[in-house]
């Protein structure tokens, strides 16, 4: 199927799958973002409330030339954005005020700081009962380790993914991305539609608990299973326990990442090596005997590799059914013209003017389809459109404003 036909029946009138739903997003950093993120790219209508200084993510970097952080663009994209300081109790007012309009409340600051500055669940289900209120943080909101500050790279140590991660002899190893908070957005933003469809079925709104640490846990396949049950683990890098070959091997030009599950599979590469005698050797007829002599297998296709060239070997198996792929970097990754029809780098005008390619929604709606509609916005930029929509007037904006209540 080519792109057009895909998408041949694709509206244009809507901004995606949640047009028509409502956020309000009360987020610092990357977890909480994430998940807003997620629902704005999806067609909802996000607000994210800021303090009048700006959050922590505008600080952080990388920074674009023009000073932009580049942390902030890629994850508030598609949001609307409120600067006020929700200290203040008439901050919290307006806060409060907004969060009657809208379906979802997203907040992922340290268990019980909203709650002491009047906007925990119980102050917002009070003015809006059927609110779904999305909390995540780094240990949940509840359990012995809750009020604990936390951030990504410590809840993937104490997890347990870290101690897997890394070379067989090496030290426990963080991952490159935000592990934890990537995950803690996408179920974060996940549970809040489950929620809302319960909600949209019972009329029931919910409190929504995410803990980043559960977040891992959960996406740690078999291993807190195995855990429990004594059954052993190792850090096995990039082999594969259960299959061999499955490792990256070294070619003229570059690595390549092969891996084979199927005895039919090592029929074709043992044939394309020229050694068609390996598939009745007795050391690797047949999966567990490969497995089982790991090291050797792993030894004939590293020593054949290593005379071939990366791309020949990519295309050549490829052509052959054989999962393979080169070891890229991000910038022969995003090069890639798959990359680029997929959508996932769009250049989005940002708020200085320049244009920066920023990565794009992941599902493919063929009826609803998504995209980045607009940049990140400065910090308040909607405060009069949204502070008229509550009937805030002009002189109580610039009051509030001469306070530093807003921004």
């Amino acid at each position: 199927m080519d792109k057009a036909e895909f998408f041949r029946s694709a509206r244009s009138d809507l901004t995606g799958p949640l047009h028509g739903m409502r956020v309000l997003e009360v987020t610092t950093s990357w977890a909480g973002p994430m998940a807003g993120c997620l629902l704005a790219d999806l067609g909802a209508e996000v607000i994210k409330v800021e303090h009048p200084e700006g959050e922590i993510g505008r600080v952080l970097g990388p920074h674009l030339p023009s000073g932009l952080s580049l942390l902030n663009e890629t994850v508030n994209r598609n949001k609307r954005n409120l600067s006020v300081d929700m200290r203040d109790p008439d901050g919290r007012d307006i806060v409060l005020s907004l969060a009657r309009t809208c379906d979802v409340l997203v907040q992922n600051f340290k268990p019980g700081t909203l709650h002491k500055w009047g906007l925990g669940y119980e102050h917002v289900q009070a003015v809006k009962p059927d609110i779904v209120y999305v909390s995540i943080s780094a240990f949940g909101q509840f359990g012995p380790h809750h009020e604990r500050a936390g951030y990504d790279p410590l809840v993937q140590a104490q997890s347990g993914w870290m101690s897997l991660n890394g070379a067989i002899d090496g030290d426990p190893v963080k991952a490159p991305t935000f592990l934890g908070d990537d995950l803690g957005g996408v179920y974060g933003a996940l549970s809040a539609l489950a929620a809302l469809r319960h909600r949209d079925a019972t009329g029931e709104g919910q409190h929504i608990d995410v803990a980043l640490l559960d977040a891992i846990l959960g996406a740690s396949n078999m291993f807190p299973s195995m855990a429990r049950v004594g059954l052993p683990m190792e850090r096995t890098a990039n082999q594969f326990p259960l299959v061999a070959p499955f490792n990256v091997y070294s070619c003229r030009g570059g690595h390549v990442f092969l891996g084979m599950s199927l005895d039919s599979h090592w029929k074709t590469l043992a044939d394309y090596m020229g050694k068609p005698e390996l598939v009745e050797d007795p050391r690797f007829c047949s999966t567990q005997a490969r497995t089982d002599n790991r090291e050797a297998v792993d030894f004939l296709v590293a020593d054949w590799c290593a005379t071939q060239e990366q791309a020949d070997v990519v295309a050549e198996l490829g052509a052959r059914g054989i999962p393979v792929a080169p070891v890229n970097d991000y910038v022969q990754a995003t090069s890639d013209p798959h990359v680029e029809v997929r959508d996932m780098l769009q250049p989005v005008e940002l708020a200085d003017g320049s244009v920066v390619p920023l990565s794009g929604p992941v599902p493919k709606f063929s009826r609803t389809p998504t995209r980045i509609r607009s940049a990140a916005p400065p910090v308040g930029r909607d405060n009069t459109e949204l502070l008229e929509e509550l009937g805030v007037d002009a002189n109580t904006q610039r009051e509030l404003s001469d306070r530093n209540v807003l921004g």
